[in-house]
């Protein structure tokens, strides 16, 4: 077998996901689909949490990055918990069995009935985000009679050197709060009676591959927690946030976990703090792919269009962020190649998957991969243009399964009426 990334590759000329070839999912349930393996999913978590196994930590993985059930119940499977961002996710995390213990919330502009609801589920802590956040919580905790468990999200001010719309660790994004105000916060907290301030919280981005940016948050956030203890706030959780990038080029190297480990789990241990982490595209982004057909080949003077089933409806991220995407052939192929873009059906000019990129020459109706679309792929779906959102996967071995049906028309207007 001819390896991509692990449980992904060639053999006999067909694509696999562990031993099940693509080309039959495709055929058994259409196109565009997601399919995720299983054995992907359990090598990048284990992959990433032995690397902190000298360290008492709990590795909670980032929802927002695929909140499907079932794959949520392998992680569950596998020790994860469940890092959430809303109530819904909380709820998905929930009904897939994890621990509300090994689950925390964050986000900048929580509810009030989301933090009753995570309150009620007895969460490990709500990431506050601001004093004003932080007051809501104290008047929901006394509501339940109940001492509500939360960590500050402390802005370092560091620059991750990624995509600016997914560097939230500078003091101009609008997450986290100063570490001036942090304290202020925290002193309050100590005196109330219905707040519990148990960790501290930082996140500085995502599809980070220099790790010596973590360390360097990691060093700041454990500067301050020191402080904290100097009044008497017992911080027994540091959060660090999620963000270690992954290749979305089969040729680049990826980032191991232990170098991440290197930064962080020496400053972790000095303080005698439970790690939490967060990470969600290094698990899932390259546990999954979006299977597309190849409707129509639209050729003009110097350019080639292949126009697929799948728009940025379906996957938003090249639109959205410019971002890269490989794309193969589900049959292999070592003939020459085109030079084309791959794009989609919604009335968009920038529904485009993939530009002046070299691929092999296609025919209408051959069946492509765009890889590394386990993260922020379904997700980030919508039903815009009136498409229904594409069926999800699951590969077992030699087994697949549906774990997610494809929408109907129906669906598309079921809560009009």
């Amino acid at each position: 077998m001819r390896k991509i990334y692990p449980e992904l590759g060639y053999r006999n000329g067909e694509l696999y996901f562990e031993n099940v070839p693509l080309r039959k999912i495709a055929e058994n349930t259409g196109t565009p689909v997601y399919v995720y393996s299983r054995g992907a999913l359990e090598y990048w978590f284990n992959e990433f949490d032995s690397a902190f196994s000298d360290i008492p930590h709990t590795t909670c993985f980032a929802v927002k990055s695929n909140s499907n059930v079932h794959v949520l119940k392998v992680l569950k499977e596998l020790g994860a918990g469940a890092d959430t961002v809303s109530v819904g996710e909380i709820f998905r995390a929930l009904t897939a069995g994890i621990d509300p213990k090994k689950i925390v919330f964050a986000g900048v502009g929580k509810r009030e009935d989301e933090l009753l609801f995570a309150l009620e589920k007895g969460i490990l802590m709500v990431n506050v985000e601001s004093e004003g956040e932080l007051r809501t919580l104290e008047r929901v905790a006394e509501k339940l009679r109940r001492r509500a468990p939360f960590a500050i999200r402390v802005n370092p001010d560091v620059n991750p050197k990624t995509h600016p719309y997914i560097s939230t660790g500078l003091k101009e994004a609008k997450f986290g709060i100063t570490f001036e105000k942090a304290f202020e916060l925290y002193r309050y907290a100590k005196e109330s009676r219905w707040l519990e301030p148990v960790g501290i919280h930082f996140h500085i981005g995502s599809q980070i591959t220099d790790t010596a940016v973590f360390g360097e948050a990691a060093k700041k956030v454990a500067d301050f927690v020191k402080e904290l203890r100097s009044i008497g706030a017992e911080i027994e959780f540091f959060d660090v946030g999620g963000g270690l990038g992954i290749n979305y080029k089969p040729e680049e190297e990826v980032v191991p976990a232990e170098k991440l480990s290197e930064e962080i789990t020496p400053v972790v241990k000095k303080l005698g703090c439970h790690l939490i982490l967060e990470p969600g595209r290094r698990i899932s982004g390259n546990a999954g792919v979006l299977i597309t057909k190849v409707l129509y080949v639209k050729k003009r003077e110097n350019k080639v269009f292949y126009v697929v089933d799948a728009g940025m409806n379906d996957i938003a991220r090249p639109a959205l962020y410019g971002a890269y995407h490989h794309i193969v052939s589900l049959t292999e192929r070592e003939s020459e190649t085109v030079v084309a873009d791959v794009v989609g059906p919604i009335c968009e000019t920038g529904d485009v998957i993939a530009k002046e990129r070299e691929l092999p020459i296609l025919r209408e109706g051959d069946y492509i991969a765009v890889l590394s679309a386990g993260a922020y792929g379904f997700t980030m779906a919508s039903n815009y243009n009136s498409r229904p959102r594409p069926a999800e996967v699951l590969v077992e071995g030699e087994n697949f399964r549906v774990i997610r049906q494809r929408e109907t028309l129906s669906d598309l207007i079921a809560r009009e009426f």
